[in-house]
């Protein structure tokens, strides 16, 4: 059973939420917050698999949550997923480097949502190919356009050539299975190499892998990876 924590202002739109969340027989909706305080105590209380956790929250916002959540040693288990009414990238850019394993959008369909929880719960992350590397593209290109040409960073030193390759697919999106078989290896020599790259960067899932991947200069905005 997934138990999950539900974090969002709106009294109307976490019961929309339950009602659905519910309709599934291996989740749990164990606790619901109203802001991101209450979502940062319920958490440490509660112990969820996931958190679903809406950005724009009074009080403490949802970004400030997510970090504080991700940070916490004794939480290291618990997964975050955003929610936005809007893709706004700023705000989803800054939850993903604050550690959430994704985001979604409000107006998501019913059996898409269930499908997102189950792939964070299981420690994989919401990945899309079409918006995620588009936000973090965006957001790195904006906030380097002015910049001085970075050093390398320890970390990225750190990773093997085949580490740094696996790290670039993973950015482009790819599955274990599909770098697996863009690199004629196993999948389990595939989840390995991806295993050894998060450890070596401190990376908590693979959405974290992809913001190291464009923030360290590995991977360009805007280049096919």
């Amino acid at each position: 059973m997934i138990r999950l924590l539900l974090a969002d202002d709106q009294a109307l739109v976490r019961a929309g939420f339950r009602a659905l969340l519910e309709s599934a027989t291996d989740i749990e909706v164990v606790g619901e917050a109203d802001n991101g305080g209450q979502a940062i105590a319920l958490t440490r209380e509660l112990r969820p698999d996931v958190v679903l956790m809406d950005i724009q929250m009074p009080e403490v916002d949802g970004v400030t949550a997510t970090r504080r959540i991700t940070t916490d040693p004794g939480l290291n288990a618990v997964r975050v997923v955003v929610l936005t009414t809007f893709a706004e990238e700023e705000n989803v850019f800054a939850a993903l480097r604050s550690g959430a394993s994704g985001f979604l959008v409000k107006d998501i369909e019913p059996d898409e949502l269930l499908q997102a929880v189950r792939i964070v719960a299981r420690g994989d992350a919401l990945l899309s190919p079409s918006i995620t590397r588009t936000v973090i593209a965006r957001c790195i290109r904006a906030s380097s356009a002015d910049a001085r040409p970075r050093r390398e960073p320890p970390e990225l030193t750190a990773l093997t050539a085949r580490e740094r390759e696996v790290v670039r697919l993973v950015a482009s999106g790819l599955s274990n299975d599909d770098i697996a078989s863009r690199l004629v290896v196993s999948p389990l020599t595939a989840k390995t190499h991806v295993s050894r790259a998060m450890a070596k960067v401190a990376a908590r899932d693979r959405a974290q892998l992809v913001v190291f991947a464009y923030e360290s200069g590995l991977v360009a905005p805007g280049a096919a990876v």
